[in-house]
């Protein structure tokens, strides 16, 4: 049986290539509203981090979400971005490797 592709990403945190199923993604629309896009189909530029919730506060300290989408990120998103990262990291590690975010 043929394997299949895996697509994989770049993670701005850690600037590593990762599979994509093992990143979240965060998309700026045409209005400059930045969101998280769980299901990876929204509109707009994305940009793809990882499940480290560790990680979360050096990006917002080293501003890499607004370099990587060229607009100011409110603080709330990060606090809200951390809350999404540290949940999906928690059912990952409760469901196993092949919970798949949803």
């Amino acid at each position: 049986m043929k394997k299949r592709k895996i697509p994989m990403r770049k993670d701005l945190l850690t600037n590593t290539m990762m599979p994509k199923k093992e990143l979240v993604r965060i998309v700026i629309d045409k209005d400059k509203n930045v969101s998280v896009d769980p299901t990876g189909k929204k509109s707009g530029r994305g940009a793809y981090v990882s499940l480290i919730p560790e990680k979360i506060a050096e990006a917002q300290k080293d501003r890499v979400l607004e370099k990587s989408l060229g607009a100011k990120v409110p603080p709330q998103f990060y606090e809200d971005l951390y809350a999404y990262v540290d949940h999906q990291k928690a059912r990952k590690e409760l469901f196993g490797e092949n919970y798949r975010a949803k």
